[in-house]
């Protein structure tokens, strides 16, 4: 039976919390958000929201996400600049806040309720990449504007200043050719892609960096979660369905034009994905071991540095769906098949 009482869908503020004490905490927050977005440093902006609905709650939340809409589109307002240069910036804006924070004020319930950390990314990524349709279509249908033409000359730009310092430092020319050409094929077919996997990062170290926070711990005793290190790195899980996005992906050299590109994009983020977990199992282990966070780095930069490291790590959290490396050793304990002789 789903108990759909308010003490299960919406946190409530602390008792005896002065009124005063929240507002400016929401004023902080929606301050922090909007220097965050001109700074064009978003990476954390994930965490400030979430943060924000432990401290103050969802409702108070959407009121700090609005009002640090219009601190960061006034930020961006009062410095002159050209038209273009407008547009850009705006655009810009409109990218951060229905790709990166409404994605994450969608997952709150779930982040509340304690759900997997795959999971709740995963519906993060989902909201991500609608959040880009929708600025990307309103931008075309308002302004005539493009912010995906935007992002392509962006990276054109980054991708011939490293092909030319490749060039000069003594690469090959073959080698300087085949770099240029994936290039090409990055900046016109998997730009999306990319902008997700950078979101990807983004929501996944939000999420790491709350888990970690004693105001999480604090909330999730509140709420009697079960699982209150359940957004530690080391129990990070995609849901049995993401293998469908690889398989999807899997087809991108049969297919052509759109759908060819489209499968390209979903199986990049899906690589991109089982890789995450991956590391996430080797975390897992060197925990278990009693191996702590310096370790870890160590390992991780160790794995790195070998080149086929991240390539048995993207195996094998491929393949954790079907095994559960994480708990094979339990499972393989507690079976109780009888024996025949």
């Amino acid at each position: 039976m789903i108990d759909t009482s308010l003490h299960q869908s919406e946190p409530v503020m602390l008792p005896g919390r002065p009124w005063g004490r929240t507002v400016r905490s929401i004023a902080g927050y929606a301050l922090l958000t909007a220097l965050m977005i001109r700074s064009e440093l978003t990476v954390f902006i994930p965490a400030t929201v979430i943060h924000s609905a432990i401290r103050n709650g969802r409702r108070s939340t959407w009121i700090m996400l609005a009002l640090a809409t219009l601190l960061g589109f006034a930020l961006f307002a009062i410095n002159p600049a050209t038209e273009l240069q407008m547009m850009q910036r705006f655009s810009y804006l409109a990218v951060t806040v229905l790709a990166i924070a409404l994605p994450s004020m969608i997952a709150l319930p779930m982040i509340e309720r304690g759900e997997t950390f795959g999971r709740v990314l995963m519906i993060m990524l989902l909201g991500s990449a609608a959040g880009l349709g929708v600025v990307e279509l309103g931008a075309r249908a308002a302004a005539s504007f493009s912010p995906y033409a935007m992002f392509v000359a962006d990276a054109k730009v980054t991708t011939a200043v490293y092909a030319k310092a490749y060039a000069a430092s003594g690469m090959p020319a073959a080698a300087v050719t085949l770099m240029e050409r994936w290039n090409a094929y990055y900046t016109s077919v998997l730009l999306p892609g990319a902008l997700l996997v950078m979101n990807a990062v983004s929501f996944v170290l939000s999420l790491m960096m709350i888990g970690r926070l004693r105001s999480w711990f604090e909330f999730a005793a509140k709420r009697k979660l079960t699982a209150p290190g359940v957004y530690l790195f080391r129990n990070f899980a995609l849901p049995e369905w993401a293998l469908f996005a690889f398989i999807l992906g899997g087809v991108a050299p049969l297919l052509k034009g759109t759908l060819q590109a489209v499968s390209a994009n979903m199986l990049m983020v899906a690589v991109f994905l089982f890789l995450l977990q991956g590391f996430a199992l080797l975390r897992f282990l060197l925990a278990s071991a009693g191996v702590g966070f310096i370790g870890a780095l160590f390992a991780f930069g160790f794995t790195f540095i070998t080149g086929v490291g991240p390539m048995l790590l993207g195996v094998a959290g491929l393949f954790d769906p079907f095994f559960d490396f994480r708990h094979y050793k339990k499972r393989k304990d507690d079976s109780h098949e009888g024996h025949s002789d």
